[in-house]
């Protein structure tokens, strides 16, 4: 049955994220965005792999892969159709919004409440959209 099989699957470990340069993409996201860098490991003369995460141990992980080729050129920035492509979860909006506007993240509109939480959109260094999200805590049952 096709439901046991995806029950056994864990997690999503990561996800590809094309750039144009290693060290500018690791500048931007550790130096600004605070992510932490995981691992930097040199694979060929031209070739790292690079493995960055806003937290580690609590969701995703970023793959920084870059971009060899004209068609992988074409889509940095845009890799989802001008869509939001990552959701990025603060557990503190304001001060961490205030600190990313200090830091000259760009961010498209207003910052607004949802049913699920505090949101606003940002654009990343290629463009990128981020959902930047703080959930709303679910009520507590009794």
């Amino acid at each position: 049955m096709v439901f046991n099989r995806i029950a056994l699957m864990a997690y999503l470990g990561g996800t590809t994220l094309l750039v144009d340069s290693y060290d500018r993409a690791i500048n931007y996201y550790v130096g600004k965005l605070g992510f932490t860098l995981i691992e930097d490991t040199s694979m060929a003369e031209d070739k790292r792999w690079v493995v960055i995460a806003p937290e580690i141990g609590n969701g995703a992980t970023l793959l920084i892969a870059k971009a060899v080729n004209e068609t992988q050129r074409a889509a940095i920035g845009n890799q989802t159709g001008g869509r939001v492509t990552y959701f990025l979860y603060t557990r503190n909006f304001d001060e961490d919004y205030l600190r990313f506007k200090e830091l000259g993240v760009q961010f498209v509109g207003q910052p607004r409440l949802e049913e699920y939480g505090k949101v606003v959109v940002f654009t990343d260094l290629y463009g990128n959209k981020w959902d930047f999200i703080e959930r709303l805590q679910p009520a507590l049952s009794e």
